[in-house]
């Protein structure tokens, strides 16, 4: 059986596709002297299970030392009918540096451990047999490679885990028309019960027709036929009855492309769309006009056996269902950009999300750091965009100054005001906690574990007084809404022995429960706070600071858990 056999792109499908999962060969090139040996033309000595990381379990390679590169090669059997059109070879995320080649011949370089890339190889495509091969560099040591959670030392540390290099997630071939439609935008209105789409194109550019079909639960909602003459197309379609996507109750319509063109082409594509809208208030984010509270958990995106990977659509599934059970309606997607399936659940469940990037471990003090993430976050922009669960973009998380340097300001203002030029329907957090230079929501991360002292640190801005900002020197509070995005962290390690959490672990559970109570009720009962983010949602390796453990099992009992979930559901002081 393929493993992660499941469609990869959800809000954009086509039936005729084939994925390649499974057992390739796989070659160590620690020496990274492969190309200059052209290796590319060899067979290799191993195997590993794509798309499973190298160090995983689940790869079966579980190498977890530093690598300096890795060789993948495997074979794709093609038919003439799949090669009558288009033949594209996708990749969903590679870590980090990737050279392909498709029968020999060298299809580019990819840079970025996060984002998709793709190309098409039907000038060397042939029936039967073709050879794909690919090379891979992940160095979490060099200073221009954001790294995420994945540690720099030979070992797991702190709040760094295992890291996850080469292949881990799906590769697959797609099989497309001549003439087909690349990639699409969709902008929802509300407020006037429409949606707005912008079309690209791809291939053999000539006139045709489109017809789009919008429906929700079946029943037709809008259509519109367009005439097509170049690559890209504009257009608004009215929808019959409204059916708004929020955060528990997520409404989706469903759309259908279907594409003639004068050369013979004909595209078939299916997705979907949430009706909602994100703007900011004085004090508040509201969603579709209405201030949400946003009861925020950090999930770090991390499996025991598949590392960066989740070893089934359906453990994605479990950890949106497990957050929402303890009364949480979103999540920081935290320090890494998650899979499309984590997100076709979050829209599919209605939990709010925020896209942010792994951009720990780039030296955030030199202006050149500009150039390792501006390309790949603007493909996560473009990627996640249609999400109606996305509700804002966070590219950094706790910049620090670096060997008695400042961060480089310019930096997050040119990736934070890219991110508003592209996208202008979501707040952007220029970077979580510190040190803000240009942003849309002001946050900050408070780890105190005494009750009484956090309290204190929030009391002012609750009566009307100054925020509490960590670092005044730095950055400023002016007016933005206000989140605490980072708080709890409570270390609790049932099984005993040592672990990473933040201060003091309780003693016992009674003494666990009354400081996330107390935590989480300073925060909700502030008229001028707007959301709270709980560290987090499960442990991790050797931090043990999560509500389940790492293998998404109950610490406490079901009691403690009701407990929890009436705390995090408690109105908050905005929703009154």
């Amino acid at each position: 059986m393929i493993p992660r056999n499941e469609y990869p792109r959800p809000q954009m499908v086509r039936s005729d596709w084939k994925n390649l999962n499974g057992t390739w060969q796989f070659q160590f090139d620690h020496g990274r002297s492969g190309r200059h040996l052209d290796m590319q033309k060899k067979e290799l000595s191993g195997t590993i299970c794509v798309p499973f990381c190298v160090e995983s379990k689940l790869s079966g390679v579980e190498y977890k030392d530093f690598i300096g590169a890795v060789w993948y090669r495997r074979n794709v059997t093609l038919t003439q009918e799949e090669l009558s059109g288009r033949c594209l070879l996708h990749f969903e995320a590679v870590n980090y540096m990737a050279q392909v080649w498709f029968n020999d011949h060298s299809l580019g370089v990819h840079m970025g451990g996060y984002t998709p890339f793709s190309y098409d190889v039907t000038r060397w495509a042939k029936p039967g047999e073709n050879t794909l091969v690919l090379y891979v560099e992940n160095d979490v040591r060099n200073p221009m490679q954001p790294r995420g959670k994945q540690s720099e030392m030979v070992w797991s540390h702190g709040c760094d885990y295992t890291r996850n290099s080469g292949i881990w997630q799906t590769v697959w071939m797609e099989f497309v028309p001549q003439t087909y439609i690349e990639s699409y935008r969709c902008i929802p209105d509300p407020d006037n019960c429409a949606v707005n789409f912008q079309i690209r194109f791809a291939g053999e550019i000539c006139p045709g027709k489109l017809n789009t079909k919008i429906t929700h639960a079946g029943k037709e909602m809008g259509n519109a036929r367009l005439n097509l003459g170049s690559n890209t197309v504009s257009f608004t379609v009215p929808l019959a009855e409204k059916y708004l996507w929020e955060p528990g109750k997520p409404e989706l319509y469903d759309i259908a492309f279907d594409c003639t063109f004068d050369n013979g082409s004909q595209d078939h594509v299916e997705g979907y769309f949430g009706l909602r809208s994100v703007t900011l208030a004085k004090n508040a984010v509201l969603i579709n006009g209405k201030p949400v509270f946003q009861r925020l958990v950090l999930d770090q995106g991390y499996y025991p056996d598949g590392i960066y990977t989740a070893p089934s659509d359906e453990a994605l599934k479990k950890d949106i269902e497990l957050s929402m059970a303890l009364g949480f309606n979103a999540a920081r997607m935290h320090e890494k950009v998650f899979e499309r399936r984590y997100l076709y659940w979050a829209d599919k469940l209605g939990y709010m999300i925020w896209g942010e990037y792994g951009n720990w471990g780039l030296d955030i003090c030199r202006p050149e750091a500009v150039h390792s993430l501006l390309k790949p976050w603007m493909d996560v922009l473009k990627r996640d965009f249609n999400s109606p669960a996305l509700v804002c973009w966070c590219p950094f998380n706790e910049t620090w100054d670096r060997d008695g340097r400042k961060q480089c300001d310019d930096v997050l203002r040119a990736i934070y005001y890219t991110t508003k030029n592209i996208d202008t329907t979501r707040p952007c957090i220029d970077t979580s906690g510190h040190y803000h230079v240009a942003t849309d929501i002001f946050d900050v991360h408070d780890y105190e574990q005494n009750v009484e002292k956090f309290a204190e640190h929030h009391e002012a801005f609750k009566n009307g007084g100054d925020a509490y900002n960590p670092y005044p020197k730095r950055h400023s509070h002016v007016g933005q809404p206000y989140m605490v995005t980072e708080y709890g962290g409570i270390l609790w390690n049932p099984e005993g022995g040592k672990g990473w959490g933040y201060g003091n672990a309780p003693e016992t559970v009674e003494e666990f429960v009354e400081r996330y109570i107390g935590l989480t009720r300073v925060l909700l009962d502030n008229p001028n706070i707007c959301g709270l983010c709980y560290t987090q949602l499960y442990d991790v390796e050797q931090e043990k600071n999560g509500l389940y453990t790492y293998g998404r099992e109950k610490k406490f009992s079901q009691e403690v858990y009701d407990w929890l979930k009436k705390a995090m559901e408690a109105k908050a002081a905005i929703e009154m």
